[in-house]
């Protein structure tokens, strides 16, 4: 298996766990840009002051729906951004859980915090993370 074969397969159960979002949510989600790569960039990493870049899985980069005026325009579409090798590392190292349902839960992640929820908020109902 090659690393491109690794992104598409990423790519599609991403693709799918957005297309999975019941509908109200899905509307809302329907201009996100799904973006997969094989690592995080360091100018990533250094802005949130991650060393390891195998301890980034997914980015929500954009202005969340709580903060959004209509008044206000993005001048760039919301993106969730996800990074195969530290994926596919934490896949390797739980050994319990299938690639699809790691992408999907990341993806749902991610988009929690296009709804506006914080780590810490989306920790408290999900012990997945810990």
């Amino acid at each position: 298996m090659t690393a491109q074969d690794d992104i598409d397969d990423i790519t599609r159960y991403a693709e799918a766990a957005l297309n999975g979002l019941p509908l109200p949510f899905r509307d809302l989600c329907r201009d996100i840009l799904l973006q997969v790569t094989d690592v995080p960039p360091q100018d990533i990493l250094d802005e949130l002051e991650i060393d390891d870049p195998l301890e980034l899985t997914g980015l929500y980069d954009g202005i969340p729906l709580t903060e959004k005026s209509a008044g206000d325009p993005s001048p760039f579409p919301d993106q969730v951004w996800l990074y195969a090798e530290p994926i596919l590392a934490e896949w390797r190292e739980r050994k319990s859980v299938t690639l699809q349902d790691l992408v999907t839960h990341i993806v749902v992640h991610e988009i929690a915090h296009h709804f506006g929820w914080t780590d810490d908020e989306i920790a408290e109902i999900d012990p997945w993370w810990e």
